[in-house]
Protein backbone atom coordinates (compact mmCIF):
# COMPACT_ATOMS: atom_id res chain seq x y z
CA UNK A 1 0.00 0.00 0.00
CA UNK A 2 1.24 3.46 -1.13
CA UNK A 3 2.32 5.66 1.86
CA UNK A 4 0.29 8.54 1.58
CA UNK A 5 -3.19 6.10 1.14
CA UNK A 6 -4.40 5.45 5.24
CA UNK A 7 -7.57 3.87 4.76
CA UNK A 8 -10.17 4.19 6.97
CA UNK A 9 -11.81 1.18 6.55
CA UNK A 10 -10.41 -2.59 5.11
CA UNK A 11 -12.58 -4.91 3.04
CA UNK A 12 -12.39 -8.12 2.93
CA UNK A 13 -13.18 -9.94 -0.29
CA UNK A 14 -13.96 -8.19 -3.65
CA UNK A 15 -17.15 -9.70 -4.03
CA UNK A 16 -20.81 -8.67 -4.89
CA UNK A 17 -20.86 -7.66 -0.95
CA UNK A 18 -17.23 -5.81 -0.50
CA UNK A 19 -17.90 -4.11 -3.88
CA UNK A 20 -21.23 -3.21 -2.49
CA UNK A 21 -19.45 -1.34 1.16
CA UNK A 22 -16.82 0.05 -0.85
CA UNK A 23 -19.06 1.85 -2.95
CA UNK A 24 -21.43 3.26 0.00
CA UNK A 25 -18.20 4.26 1.92
CA UNK A 26 -16.32 5.80 -0.96
CA UNK A 27 -19.36 7.83 -1.85
CA UNK A 28 -19.29 9.11 1.80
CA UNK A 29 -15.53 10.66 0.91
CA UNK A 30 -14.11 7.68 2.89
CA UNK A 31 -10.94 5.72 1.67
CA UNK A 32 -11.36 1.91 1.20
CA UNK A 33 -8.18 -0.47 1.25
CA UNK A 34 -9.91 -3.70 -0.53
CA UNK A 35 -8.27 -7.32 -0.15
CA UNK A 36 -8.84 -10.92 -2.09
CA UNK A 37 -6.94 -13.89 -2.76
CA UNK A 38 -7.97 -14.19 -5.71
CA UNK A 39 -6.86 -12.47 -9.12
CA UNK A 40 -8.40 -9.51 -10.98
CA UNK A 41 -9.87 -11.55 -13.07
CA UNK A 42 -12.51 -12.81 -10.59
CA UNK A 43 -13.32 -9.56 -9.33
CA UNK A 44 -17.16 -9.93 -8.73
CA UNK A 45 -16.73 -13.07 -6.86
CA UNK A 46 -19.41 -15.72 -7.46
CA UNK A 47 -21.68 -13.45 -7.65
CA UNK A 48 -20.81 -13.35 -11.46
CA UNK A 49 -22.08 -16.71 -12.23
CA UNK A 50 -25.63 -16.90 -10.13
CA UNK A 51 -28.54 -16.17 -12.49
CA UNK A 52 -28.80 -12.70 -11.43
CA UNK A 53 -32.04 -13.54 -9.32
CA UNK A 54 -33.03 -9.91 -6.55
CA UNK A 55 -35.25 -10.51 -4.09
CA UNK A 56 -37.80 -7.43 -4.18
CA UNK A 57 -41.26 -6.78 -2.10
CA UNK A 58 -44.03 -5.25 -4.32
CA UNK A 59 -42.30 -4.33 -6.95
CA UNK A 60 -43.61 -2.94 -10.78
CA UNK A 61 -43.54 -6.46 -11.94
CA UNK A 62 -45.10 -7.95 -9.62
CA UNK A 63 -47.58 -5.41 -9.28
CA UNK A 64 -48.47 -6.02 -13.31
CA UNK A 65 -48.43 -9.65 -13.11
CA UNK A 66 -51.45 -9.21 -10.08
CA UNK A 67 -49.37 -10.70 -7.45
CA UNK A 68 -49.98 -9.08 -4.44
CA UNK A 69 -47.06 -8.45 -1.99
CA UNK A 70 -46.14 -6.28 0.94
CA UNK A 71 -43.39 -5.45 3.76
CA UNK A 72 -46.17 -7.15 6.30
CA UNK A 73 -46.39 -10.78 3.84
CA UNK A 74 -42.79 -10.85 3.24
CA UNK A 75 -42.38 -10.37 6.97
CA UNK A 76 -44.69 -12.86 8.41
CA UNK A 77 -42.75 -15.18 5.41
CA UNK A 78 -39.56 -14.99 6.84
CA UNK A 79 -40.53 -15.61 10.46
CA UNK A 80 -42.60 -18.62 9.29
CA UNK A 81 -39.60 -20.27 7.97
CA UNK A 82 -36.48 -18.81 10.17
CA UNK A 83 -38.57 -18.88 13.49
CA UNK A 84 -36.59 -16.57 15.73
CA UNK A 85 -38.42 -18.02 18.97
CA UNK A 86 -34.62 -18.32 20.95
CA UNK A 87 -32.80 -15.26 22.85
CA UNK A 88 -30.25 -15.31 20.12
CA UNK A 89 -32.23 -14.46 17.08
CA UNK A 90 -33.31 -11.22 18.49
CA UNK A 91 -30.61 -9.51 16.18
CA UNK A 92 -31.62 -12.10 13.52
CA UNK A 93 -35.11 -10.94 13.57
CA UNK A 94 -34.19 -6.96 13.79
CA UNK A 95 -31.84 -7.51 10.34
CA UNK A 96 -34.67 -9.35 8.68
CA UNK A 97 -37.06 -6.66 9.84
CA UNK A 98 -34.55 -3.94 7.97
CA UNK A 99 -33.37 -6.04 5.13
CA UNK A 100 -37.46 -6.72 4.56
CA UNK A 101 -38.13 -2.77 4.55
CA UNK A 102 -35.52 -1.93 2.05
CA UNK A 103 -36.80 -4.78 -0.20
CA UNK A 104 -40.15 -3.08 0.08
CA UNK A 105 -39.12 0.34 0.02
CA UNK A 106 -35.99 1.37 -1.45
CA UNK A 107 -34.06 -1.82 -3.00
CA UNK A 108 -35.85 -1.09 -6.75
CA UNK A 109 -35.13 2.19 -6.79
CA UNK A 110 -31.52 1.08 -5.82
CA UNK A 111 -30.57 -0.52 -7.98
CA UNK A 112 -32.27 1.12 -10.42
CA UNK A 113 -30.16 3.67 -10.27
CA UNK A 114 -26.97 1.72 -10.92
CA UNK A 115 -28.46 0.59 -13.95
CA UNK A 116 -29.60 -2.74 -13.26
CA UNK A 117 -32.73 -3.96 -15.23
CA UNK A 118 -35.41 -6.82 -14.97
CA UNK A 119 -37.35 -9.20 -17.01
CA UNK A 120 -40.85 -9.09 -17.11
CA UNK A 121 -41.61 -12.14 -15.25
CA UNK A 122 -40.89 -12.53 -11.35
CA UNK A 123 -40.11 -16.28 -10.15
CA UNK A 124 -39.74 -18.59 -7.41
CA UNK A 125 -37.36 -18.95 -5.00
CA UNK A 126 -37.71 -21.21 -1.65
CA UNK A 127 -41.17 -21.65 -2.90
CA UNK A 128 -43.55 -22.72 0.27
CA UNK A 129 -46.38 -24.51 0.90
CA UNK A 130 -48.56 -21.98 -0.57
CA UNK A 131 -49.45 -20.58 2.89
CA UNK A 132 -48.42 -17.31 4.62
CA UNK A 133 -47.20 -18.84 7.74
CA UNK A 134 -45.28 -22.22 6.54
CA UNK A 135 -42.06 -22.50 5.65
CA UNK A 136 -40.67 -20.46 2.44
CA UNK A 137 -42.21 -17.53 0.19
CA UNK A 138 -46.04 -17.14 -0.49
CA UNK A 139 -45.68 -15.60 -2.99
CA UNK A 140 -43.08 -15.08 -6.12
CA UNK A 141 -40.03 -12.61 -5.47
CA UNK A 142 -37.21 -13.40 -7.40
CA UNK A 143 -36.65 -10.90 -9.66
CA UNK A 144 -34.21 -11.54 -12.83
CA UNK A 145 -31.91 -8.93 -13.79
CA UNK A 146 -30.94 -8.23 -17.68
CA UNK A 147 -27.74 -10.30 -17.79
CA UNK A 148 -28.15 -12.38 -15.22
CA UNK A 149 -25.32 -12.18 -12.53
CA UNK A 150 -22.93 -10.19 -15.18
CA UNK A 151 -25.78 -7.59 -15.09
CA UNK A 152 -26.00 -7.38 -11.31
CA UNK A 153 -22.11 -7.27 -10.60
CA UNK A 154 -21.10 -4.78 -13.72
CA UNK A 155 -22.09 -1.54 -12.33
CA UNK A 156 -20.26 -2.12 -8.62
CA UNK A 157 -17.06 -3.60 -10.27
CA UNK A 158 -17.45 0.18 -12.68
CA UNK A 159 -17.86 2.10 -9.36
CA UNK A 160 -14.77 0.21 -7.56
CA UNK A 161 -12.72 1.60 -10.61
CA UNK A 162 -13.83 5.19 -10.88
CA UNK A 163 -13.18 5.13 -6.87
CA UNK A 164 -9.88 3.72 -7.35
CA UNK A 165 -9.21 7.03 -10.20
CA UNK A 166 -10.52 9.30 -7.13
CA UNK A 167 -7.84 7.92 -5.28
CA UNK A 168 -10.61 6.80 -2.68
CA UNK A 169 -9.95 2.77 -3.34
CA UNK A 170 -7.25 0.51 -3.28
CA UNK A 171 -7.46 -3.31 -4.69
CA UNK A 172 -5.26 -5.18 -3.53
CA UNK A 173 -5.60 -8.97 -5.10
CA UNK A 174 -3.21 -12.09 -4.79
CA UNK A 175 -3.77 -11.11 -0.54
CA UNK A 176 -5.48 -13.47 1.45
CA UNK A 177 -6.03 -12.34 5.40
CA UNK A 178 -5.26 -15.02 7.90
CA UNK A 179 -5.68 -12.75 11.16
CA UNK A 180 -7.49 -10.19 12.65
CA UNK A 181 -5.45 -7.43 14.40
CA UNK A 182 -7.72 -7.36 17.98
CA UNK A 183 -7.20 -4.06 20.05
CA UNK A 184 -9.35 -3.23 23.42
CA UNK A 185 -12.15 -5.80 21.81
CA UNK A 186 -12.24 -4.28 18.36
CA UNK A 187 -10.73 -4.96 14.95
CA UNK A 188 -7.81 -2.51 13.96
CA UNK A 189 -6.26 -4.05 11.66
CA UNK A 190 -5.60 -7.15 9.58
CA UNK A 191 -2.41 -9.31 8.50
CA UNK A 192 -1.76 -12.57 5.94
CA UNK A 193 -0.12 -13.89 2.94
CA UNK A 194 0.93 -12.39 -0.49
CA UNK A 195 -0.11 -15.11 -2.56
CA UNK A 196 1.90 -15.59 -6.12
CA UNK A 197 0.68 -13.82 -9.22
CA UNK A 198 -1.62 -16.38 -11.64
CA UNK A 199 -3.02 -15.36 -15.13
CA UNK A 200 -6.14 -18.68 -14.91
CA UNK A 201 -9.34 -17.24 -15.93
CA UNK A 202 -11.54 -16.19 -13.86
CA UNK A 203 -13.56 -19.17 -11.89
CA UNK A 204 -10.08 -21.73 -13.05
CA UNK A 205 -8.33 -22.85 -9.11
CA UNK A 206 -5.73 -20.94 -8.91
CA UNK A 207 -2.07 -21.21 -6.64
CA UNK A 208 -1.76 -20.69 -3.16
CA UNK A 209 2.29 -20.35 -3.26
CA UNK A 210 3.40 -17.75 -0.43
CA UNK A 211 5.61 -15.16 -1.78
CA UNK A 212 5.65 -12.49 1.40
CA UNK A 213 3.42 -11.21 4.32
CA UNK A 214 1.31 -8.39 4.94
CA UNK A 215 -0.13 -6.47 7.98
CA UNK A 216 -2.60 -3.11 7.49
CA UNK A 217 -4.36 -1.01 10.09
CA UNK A 218 -7.49 0.96 9.75
CA UNK A 219 -10.27 2.32 11.90
CA UNK A 220 -13.01 -0.51 10.64
CA UNK A 221 -12.71 -3.71 9.38
CA UNK A 222 -15.42 -5.54 6.86
CA UNK A 223 -15.29 -9.27 6.44
CA UNK A 224 -17.18 -9.88 3.11
CA UNK A 225 -15.41 -12.92 1.76
CA UNK A 226 -18.38 -15.54 2.70
CA UNK A 227 -19.24 -17.08 -0.99
CA UNK A 228 -21.72 -19.65 -1.70
CA UNK A 229 -20.75 -22.65 0.86
CA UNK A 230 -17.21 -21.34 1.41
CA UNK A 231 -15.48 -22.24 4.63
CA UNK A 232 -15.31 -19.14 7.14
CA UNK A 233 -11.93 -19.96 8.55
CA UNK A 234 -10.94 -16.19 9.18
CA UNK A 235 -14.57 -16.07 11.16
CA UNK A 236 -14.28 -19.26 12.82
CA UNK A 237 -10.25 -18.70 13.91
CA UNK A 238 -11.00 -15.48 15.63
Amino acid sequence: MEEKFQPDVIIIGTGLAGLTAAMEITNAGKKVLLLDQETEQNIGGQAFWSFGGLFLVNSPQQRKLGIKDSYELALQDWKGTAGFDREEDYWPGKWAEAYLKFAAYEKYAYVSKLGIKFMFMVGWAERGDGSATGHGNSVPRFHVSWGTGTGVVKPFVDKAYEAEKKGLLQMKFRHRVTDLIIENNKAKGVKGDILENDDKERGAETNRNVISRFEYHASHVIIASGGIGANHELVRKN
